[in-house]
């Protein structure tokens, strides 16, 4: 296993969700272990997932059935950075939201109000297990009435026990064929997202690692937002598609449980331990 890795201390870390610490809910061997260390060593962290459907609440209790234990305030989603970002740009608004809990709960606390008026500023498309017509109809008619089109990740299938499923992506492709706009698009691999979790726990790029299992997504985002990465085999991307894209992760590693030995190894020295040198 290849341990070298840039040696400047990491107060933060940030790691995506699926294919890291768990795979189909259960949790991955050094998942728990890895969040102990962080907890134990007083390092400032976020689960990052581009998953819309589920509010922090609900990803807690998914996670900790699967036997990976964090505070609810520990987790980061796409719907959250989408709905911090539209308040941003425009605050108190209004939007036509095509999502489930996990968006439209962001969408409120972000002051936003959700309608179907002809006027509506923003048309926002999440994650859905019930996309329908009607609702895909309804969006394509306010966007080509001037709506701002807006999705909160690009991926085109999500996983599940019976097969992949068509996610965000898919149908937001969908709508670009009949309106000719293409939605922004929020979640990875947009460094927004890295930019909006670090603004979350006030972090610095320089002092922050991401760990992820997707170079398209999770390497490339953490790279353009200045991050350094770490790559694990354990989801998406194999040792061998590595050299398809242009650039690199920082580490590539087998698993999360290769991760946790980093932690205190990679950790700053504290003010006494700077007394004692």
């Amino acid at each position: 296993m290849d341990t070298s890795i840039d040696l400047r201390p990491i107060e933060t870390w940030l790691t995506d969700m699926d294919g890291v610490l768990v795979h189909e809910q259960q949790a991955l061997p050094g998942a728990a272990e890895f969040i102990s260390a962080l907890e134990r060593c007083g390092r400032r962290f976020l689960v990052l997932t581009n998953n819309s459907i589920f509010t922090p609440r609900d990803l807690r209790a998914r996670l900790a059935r699967g036997g990976v234990e964090l505070p609810e305030g520990a987790i980061w989603t796409s719907a959250m950075a989408t709905a911090r970002f539209l308040a941003e740009q425009s605050p108190a608004s209004s939007a036509y939201v095509i999502g489930e809990a996990g968006l439209t709960s962001a969408m409120h606390e972000a002051g936003f109000v959700l309608a179907d008026d002809d006027d509506v500023e923003f048309v926002v498309l999440g994650e859905t297990r019930t996309y329908s017509f009607e609702a895909i109809t309804r969006a394509i008619r306010l966007i080509g009435r001037g709506a701002k089109f807006i999705a909160t990740n690009p991926d085109v299938t999500g996983p599940s026990q019976q097969g992949p499923l068509p996610a965000t992506g898919a149908v937001a492709a969908m709508i670009t064929a009949a309106t000719g706009i293409s939605p922004y698009y929020v979640g990875k691999p947009n460094p927004l997202m890295m930019r909006t979790a670090l603004n979350r726990i006030d972090a610095h790029s320089e002092s922050t690692i991401m760990i992820g299992d997707r170079m398209d997504t999770d390497v490339r985002s953490g790279l353009e937002a200045g991050l350094r990465s770490i790559l694990v085999l354990t989801g998406s991307t194999r040792r061998e598609d590595i050299v398809r894209y242009p650039y690199r992760p920082t580490l590539t590693l087998d698993s999360i449980a290769d991760v946790v030995e980093l932690v205190e190894r990679l950790r700053p020295l504290e003010s006494e331990e700077l007394d004692e040198d």
